[in-house]
């Protein structure tokens, strides 16, 4: 008994000097202890976990040379080599967080994205086609969102205090130079594009990224969509006109094709209207897209819009409607865009492309002829990925060719022909930072060559976004940004700089259970805009400036109440400027100080059936009244809209679609026109500048022929 006992003791000696104690302290950069952590001597199975405050202790009978690792979610595996020879061993573990594609912070600070649902998606193509009073128009479904005012006469996105002209639109990449179609003065326009083209839609209202120039407050950037999976044919019945599209798909690409043509004139006749039109405005487009598969990775697009429109009104003088001149318009547009993407291996990509514009206003006014033409040309190179997984870079080349020619014939008087060709070169270069899942930097710079006045400039863009937690995220950004003058200041002086603007931008933004929640502010300051000199408009140079500042709200939820998404968004906005015919610094028309939306949509799948409604309030825009002393001091009444659609689906390929925009018949007035001379009274006798109508109703039929019965055009509407 003794024997054994002394055995047994023996071997419990033995045992414990035979043991390896391996301890230490799992950290990440900060120094902070990771609890939870997995540790373990690789291929055997001795380890532990860490405790709360990143500690561990375990023993191991090992001896030789192994690697102990060192696991946690969020961070890098951790591998380290250790010698065991029955003697203490203390490792301190430093952890590396992994930046992660789908937990990455990301710059929000100016924009509203829908490209990548991986990256949040706040406003994607069917939010566009399915808000009321937006009649499937972008710029009229954007004009719900924080950072843009209403501006009714137009029609055009106007954003933090910049004119319509100041936002740039950009098809894959490649710039489009006027992406509306043609309106009768004071009248809106709407866009050449619709919203089911695009597979995402960025939305940048400041700070936007250094590979996108000649936009000096916003740019939408659109990105179409790739291959169609199936075959299908698409017919439109509509109040104001008819379209038949189709689409044909292969396996490694397809083809499509669409032909619409637009007749208001029937409409017109039923519906009063405050034009006088003479003959209202009909229009024949053709539109056309190929997408072709290239190799593994690699895909080829091509796309073609094709537009005629043409219309006659009659303008009446403001002292005697009985004297009125014919306006003729006839318009022709076509814009073409080529583009290629190529993935090299899996961290880098090869994207570039070519688009061509041009279009073409054949004016009359009575005997008077204007003919102006404008064509441009636009090649860009990109090259972009990832030198680490902390660092990703973008860097490409651009050439944008504009040529420009007006001539002007009066029915007295010798004929006047103005003319110019600009050709800008770019280089830019961009790289994101991320110093952690939480924190991103993304700096760049562009430069710019205008071979008009040789001038050359580099514009810095340097954005931060900081992770608060889970859900919520600030962001600030900062650039420089420029833009050539408007043709018609452009063709009085090809010697004028491009104007500037610099924006600063602080935003808040927090996405939880499909809520989102975003507050934003911002400083816009402008300098080298264009003004006239002693008030003639033949006499120009840039002296001109001017700021804007504002806060804006955005909330969008489509969780608590079932099979509804509403969102509501509200701008105050604060601008003055110094440019064109101003006296002095002061508000410009298009301003309005307080914007607010609310956008609802219901689907109610007893009615088989999806109703929409949009209300838009904007306070009164300043306008000038010669009759008073102050420039620009007066201010027009509040616009009020509440506007209503409903989609009615009997079958699945089958749709019913009504709209109808300013539902209460509300009398919006946008500004004032002024006599040039005075009456008798010694005032300027006015009149306002009113919507065409009360109100715009559209009904539509859409059907949808394909092998699968439930493909339809809802997403298109």
């Amino acid at each position: 008994m003794k024997f054994l006992f002394t055995t047994v003791l023996v071997a419990i000696v033995l045992t414990a000097y035979g043991q390896t104690k391996i301890s230490g302290r799992v950290h990440d950069m900060r120094g902070e202890g990771v609890p939870g952590a997995n540790i373990f001597l690789l291929d055997t199975y001795d380890g532990t976990s860490s405790s709360g405050d990143g500690k561990f202790e375990f023993n191991t009978h090992e001896t030789g040379t192994y690697v102990l690792v060192v696991k946690f979610i969020g961070f890098k595996e951790f591998r380290r080599e250790i010698v065991l020879i029955n003697k203490p061993v203390i490792v301190e573990i430093n952890l590396i967080e992994e930046i992660n594609e789908l937990e990455a912070v990301t710059i929000t600070a100016g924009a509203f994205t829908a490209s990548d649902e991986k990256r949040r998606t706040v406003f994607r193509a069917i939010d566009i086609a399915t808000t009321a009073g937006a009649t499937a128009d972008i710029a009229g479904a954007l004009n719900t969102l924080p950072g843009t005012q209403k501006v009714g006469e137009s029609g055009r996105l106007f954003v933090r205090g910049g004119d319509g002209n100041e936002t740039r639109t950009f098809i894959d990449g490649m710039v489009v130079l006027d992406a509306y179609g043609p309106s009768a003065p004071n009248t809106p326009s709407r866009g050449r594009f619709l919203p089911f083209m695009f597979k995402g839609t960025s939305f940048s209202t400041g700070g936007y990224s250094a590979e996108y120039g000649q936009a000096l407050s916003s740019a939408l950037v659109l990105d179409s969509k790739d291959q169609s999976e199936e075959s299908r044919t698409d017919i439109g019945i509509l109040s104001v006109g008819a379209d038949v599209a189709h689409t044909q798909a292969w396996a490694s690409g397809s083809a499509a094709g669409k032909i619409q043509y637009t007749n208001i004139r029937p409409y017109f006749g039923l519906i009063n209207q405050e034009v006088d039109w003479k003959t209202p405005p009909e229009s024949i487009e053709a539109s056309a897209a190929f997408r072709q598969k290239v190799g593994k990775r690699g895909m080829v697009k091509f796309f073609g819009n094709f537009n005629h429109t043409d219309y006659q009104l009659y303008n009446h003088d403001i002292d005697n409607t009985d004297i009125k001149q014919l306006y003729d318009l006839t318009n022709s547009y076509r814009y073409l865009n080529g583009s290629y993407k190529n993935s090299l291996n899996d961290n880098w990509i090869v994207r570039g492309g070519v688009s061509y514009t041009y279009q073409q206003n054949n004016t009359f006014l009575d005997a008077d002829h204007a003919l102006d033409t404008e064509q441009g040309i636009h090649v860009k190179s990109v090259f972009e990925g990832s030198l680490s997984e902390k660092v990703e870079l973008k860097t490409g080349i651009e050439a944008i060719s504009r040529n420009y020619y007006l001539n002007y014939s009066p029915e007295n008087g010798p004929a006047i022909n103005r003319a110019f060709d600009e050709l800008i070169t770019a280089a830019f270069v961009e790289g994101d930072l991320y110093t952690s899942n939480r924190f991103v930097t993304r700096g760049g710079a562009r430069l710019e060559y205008n071979n008009l006045n040789q001038a050359l400039h580099i514009d810095p863009r340097i954005s931060f976004a900081y992770k608060t937690g889970k859900v919520g995220q600030v962001s600030m950004a900062y650039g420089v940004f420029r833009q050539s003058p408007k043709n018609d200041l452009l063709r009085v002086n090809d010697q004028l700089d491009a104007e500037k603007s610099e924006h600063f931008i602080l935003n808040y933004q927090r996405i939880e259970n499909n809520r989102t929640f975003r507050i934003e502010t911002y400083y816009k300051k402008y300098a080298s805009l264009v003004k006239y000199i002693n008030g003639n408009a033949y006499d120009l140079n840039n002296a001109g400036s001017g700021y804007a500042q504002g806060i804006e709200l955005f909330w969008r939820d489509n969780q608590t109440i079932r099979n509804v998404d509403y969102w509501v968004s509200y701008s105050y906005l604060r601008t003055e400027r110094d440019y064109l015919d101003f006296p002095y610094r002061t508000t410009p028309t298009f301003a309005s100080g307080h914007n607010f939306s609310i956008v609802y949509k219901h689907f109610i799948a007893a009615l088989k059936s999806q109703v929409g409604a949009t209300y838009s309030f904007t306070s009164g825009r300043p306008y000038n009244d010669p009759n008073e002393e102050k420039f620009n001091h007066a201010r027009t009444p509040a616009y009020r809209d509440l506007s209503f659609n409903w989609s009615y689906l009997p079958k699945p390929y089958l749709i019913v679609y009504f709209s109808c925009t300013n539902v209460l018949g509300r009398d919006n007035i946008f500004g004032y026109e002024f006599s040039g001379n005075m009456n008798a009274e010694g005032l300027y006798n006015s009149r306002a500048i009113r919507q065409p109508a009360p109100r715009f109703i559209f009904l539509g039929i859409f059907i949808t022929l394909s092998k699968n019965k439930t493909v339809n055009q809802l997403p298109s509407l």
